[in-house]
């Protein structure tokens, strides 16, 4: 049954339908060359396949060339910060790096394979992954819980030399940035004079923050669940106080109704929830992206009240901020660039390049496209390949 809300559609699914769906798995291995003869069989396999792998031997480059390692990106997880869901294990998160694999092959035409870890060590998930390396050509890192997420993410940067990306911090960072840009246009405001509240310092916050100030936004304020992140705080991790020095450039203290005071732009990726009063302190014309799932940090209805453009993480909803609008196209790009990382450059050329596809038909509740949008894909590989051409 579809059920139609604004200019999305809610789809209301029963247990038989996705238990259904999903037995059995969700992905297999699929041929690219026929295996229907003995020749078949002498050139995929012996003797065919020795001469290959003594070329490789010769030349370790030629794997690129003469194996799907370099096409196959490795989906990893240790289980810790699932979808809302948190802590549920390797095994519980099996399906959801399924789905991940599934996107990366629909929408990028890439192969990818689900790797969950029965291990929350970062030095052992290292380890797991550097000695697998000649499988694949790069990493996502996908529901793995802060701040663990923020030290393994930049160690397998430096041991793996290929692109890695923690998609719950990036992905999302790049799509509220597409988004931000275009909502600045509806409500006639340059991007770089907004002021921004982010709520939430965990993957998705800092990750944001860090896009934000990469782009230009100089006055961009976090909150955790104790308010506003200040240098005067005692009470700070390593990665929240070297955001301290970073944010927050009017030194404001206190919490989300401090915060929010005049502020243009609101941004939730906390489960927490933001009180309707404090609310009617932000600007005219306001921002209110409320990405929390399933139950965002304020309601859209509710948003709307005081906000002229609003987002959410939700499909029932306008303007779904959708991670999949963004790492397919980006590891597209970066692996058919030869890129050995992804930069900050890479990741707002993709934002760009997401804003860019709504073109004429921008308008307060539609700021973003649909995460079945066929351009965008293609438009993320080409600008982010641009840009590694650039860099």
């Amino acid at each position: 049954m579809t059920t139609e809300t604004g200019n999305s559609a809610r789809i209301d699914l029963s247990s038989e339908e996705i238990f259904s769906a999903h037995e059995g798995g969700k992905l297999q291995i699929g041929l690219t060359a026929p295996l229907e003869s003995k020749r078949d069989l002498s050139i995929a396999y012996t003797p065919g396949v020795a001469q290959v792998s003594r070329a490789i031997n010769t030349d370790p480059e030629l794997a690129q060339k003469y194996t799907w390692a370099s096409r196959l990106v490795a989906v990893v997880s240790d289980g810790t910060a699932v979808l809302g869901l948190g802590n549920i294990g390797a095994a519980a998160s099996l399906p959801v790096m399924e789905g991940k694999s599934a996107l990366f092959k629909q929408f990028a035409g890439l192969d990818s394979i689900p790797l969950v870890l029965e291990t929350t060590d970062v030095d052992e998930i290292i380890e797991t992954l550097v000695r697998l390396r000649s499988s694949f050509g790069a990493v996502n890192l996908e529901d793995i819980s802060a701040p663990r997420c923020f030290e393994l993410e930049a160690r397998l940067i430096e041991a793996l030399d290929m692109p890695v990306m923690h998609d719950d911090q990036h992905g999302t960072a790049v799509v509220a940035l597409a988004a931000l840009t275009n909502a600045a246009k509806v409500v006639n405001r340059e991007l770089s004079s907004l002021k921004v509240v982010i709520s939430g310092a965990g993957a998705a916050g800092i990750a944001v923050a860090e896009i934000l100030l990469t782009a230009g936004i100089a006055d961009v304020t976090l909150l955790d669940s104790r308010g506003i992140i200040h240098s005067g705080r005692g009470d700070l991790t390593e990665i929240k106080a070297a955001y301290a020095a970073r944010t927050n450039p009017r030194g404001i203290t206190g919490g989300s109704a401090q915060a929010l005071d005049g502020a243009d732009v609101f941004i939730g990726v906390s489960s927490g929830t933001i009180p309707e009063e404090t609310l009617e302190k932000m600007s005219d014309d306001a921002i209110i992206f409320a990405l929390s799932n399933p139950d965002p940090e304020v309601h859209p209805e509710t948003a709307a009240k005081f906000a002229k453009v609003v987002a959410t993480g939700r499909s029932d909803f306008p303007n779904q901020i959708n991670n999949v609008l963004a790492f397919p196209g980006i590891f597209r790009g970066a692996l058919d660039a030869g890129a050995r990382r992804i930069t900050a450059a890479m990741k707002v050329a993709a934002a760009n390049a997401i804003a860019e596809i709504v073109g004429d038909d921008l308008a307060a509740d539609y700021i973003i496209p649909s995460p079945l949008d066929a351009r965008v894909a293609p438009a993320v590989t080409a600008a982010v390949m641009s840009a590694v051409d650039e860099g």
